[in-house]
């Protein structure tokens, strides 16, 4: 109640500073993409024809993983960044490749990682940290106090800041998918724009999975005693999605901890019809091995689905 009471006084400070006009008629963040009802359709690696206007298909990074973390603690519980009870959490929203390898920090105009990983880029350009506002102001400059509780309850980051974690996955990963460029939103762009729209759209494609749900349903559950193999997670998750995602697992391959769903995409990666597709990865999870998926500590999760 504490953590709910302190989120609440949060936004109504945050409120208490915007200005009159945001609460009436708050700013639109979507692209212009208006030129796109003309563009030949084809989902993100299956055109067959070069994409000639990027803004209305994700290029090159049209293998789109919508990813999530399964923590079990935050490190952070004492300054109350708690996960969210029976949910997992957002990890990103990746712009890979159509052969699986990717770019990353591609616009260092747009880098607001305050501790970005790698520190140089494969070509040597050294990218620096960033030291200005956290990005969670850019959210709350365009009144989207609903998007910002949204994240604050599920983009929960496991040994930083929830802000930082999200500046490092707008700067490494949004920058490099080409519907966000700044270009895609025409004369009337609005500076940070870009990354409240962004964080939408991870937001919208985190929604389409309910990871804890969809296991949950099929009887798995988080255990400390229990293991479950490979493949009875993968089939669990495929019978809801079509595709086999990518498991990720720790600890020589028996401890769960993150999920990738791939797809391809028919628009852009904000409003597109996203397609799942069976992983390009190999899961790290054993394939011999019970899987260990572990209860949260009590102490580091908390209600959020009661809460404003």
């Amino acid at each position: 109640m504490a953590v709910a009471i302190g989120l609440v006084s949060a936004l109504l400070a945050l409120q208490a500073g915007a200005s009159a006009s945001s609460f009436f008629s708050l700013p639109r963040t979507f692209p212009n993409i208006s030129a796109c009802a003309t563009e030949p359709l084809a989902y993100s690696c299956e055109n067959t024809t070069t994409i000639q206007n990027t803004c209305c298909s994700p290029t090159p990074g049209g293998l789109v993983l919508q990813t999530q973390f399964w923590d079990t603690y935050t490190g952070l519980e004492k300054k109350g960044q708690l996960l969210p009870k029976d949910s997992w959490t957002i990890h990103g929203l990746w712009p890979d490749n159509c052969d699986g390898s990717f770019e990353q920090y591609c616009d260092l105009s747009r880098q607001y990682d305050p501790s970005p990983s790698p520190k140089v880029l494969p070509d040597g350009t050294p990218v620096p940290a960033y030291k200005g506002p956290g990005v969670e102001t850019f959210v709350a400059e365009f009144g989207r106090f609903d998007l910002l509780a949204y994240m604050e309850k599920y983009w929960v980051s496991q040994g930083s800041s929830n802000s930082g974690f999200w500046g490092h996955e707008f700067a490494k990963h949004a920058t490099c998918t080409s519907t966000f460029d700044v270009a895609c939103y025409g004369p009337d762009y609005k500076k940070n724009q870009d990354v409240v729209d962004f964080f939408d759209a991870v937001v919208r494609a985190f929604k389409m999975y309910p990871t804890w749900d969809m296991l949950a349903a099929s009887g798995i559950l988080p255990s400390n005693r229990t293991t479950y193999s490979l493949t009875q997670l993968q089939t669990a998750l495929k019978a809801q999605t079509g595709a086999i995602p990518y498991l990720g697992c720790g600890q020589n391959g028996t401890v769960l901890q993150e999920v990738w769903y791939f797809h391809h995409v028919l628009g852009s990666e904000q409003f597109g019809h996203y397609k799942t597709v069976d992983s390009t990865t190999k899961s790290s999870c054993s394939q011999t091995a019970g899987i260990h998926y572990y209860e949260r500590t009590p102490t580091s999760e908390r209600e959020v689905r009661l809460l404003p």
